[in-house]
């Protein structure tokens, strides 16, 4: 399974994680993604095991729950984003509702990463007016909301999915 190794701008943070779906595909439009992460209209997360992050400067985070993420304005998302504290650099989120997995910022990620075969756009019905689609954008691979493939499930379409042993397909 590939080892992630990102940090934030300044250095104070570094960390590492394991992914088997870091193909950088996804570009999230939501307003929570567009003005935490992304500079450019929207941001780009991976998949990751939560279980395998390790953290170097951990001191150096601060945490953002995001309000309004939902039906209700005031309800605040369980997903907590992780900034460094003294560049803002955001770095990764995790939610407990899925306690295994973890989301690297794709742009805090050091290690090369491998270029996608196609983008999906999601959570198109956020995206202002200024921003524009990538000029290869399918029509068919943009979504209003989230898509029904998960992270895990575009990558193994793709066969761009690392299986590890015990798991069914794995070679």
């Amino acid at each position: 399974m590939p080892h992630l190794e990102g940090s934030c701008h300044c250095g104070a943070v570094r960390f590492s994680v394991s992914s088997r779906a870091a193909v950088p595909y996804m570009r999230c439009y939501c307003s929570i993604c567009r003005k935490t992460a992304g500079g450019g209209g929207y941001a780009i997360n991976l998949s990751g095991e939560a279980a395998s992050l390790s953290v170097d400067g951990e001191e150096h985070i601060t945490v953002y729950q995001a309000k309004g993420s939902g039906r209700d304005p005031e309800e605040v998302s369980p997903a907590r984003r992780h900034f460094c504290k003294h560049c803002g650099s955001a770095l990764y989120v995790f939610d407990p509702r899925w306690p295994e997995l973890l989301h690297p910022f794709a742009s805090a990620i050091d290690t090369p990463l491998p270029a996608a075969p196609e983008s999906v756009c999601i959570m198109l019905e956020f995206k202002p007016g200024w921003v524009q689609l990538p000029p290869d954008a399918d029509r068919a691979d943009c979504y209003a909301g989230y898509p029904d493939d998960s992270l895990a499930d575009w990558h193994r379409k793709h066969g761009l999915y690392e299986e590890t042993d015990g798991e069914p397909g794995a070679s």
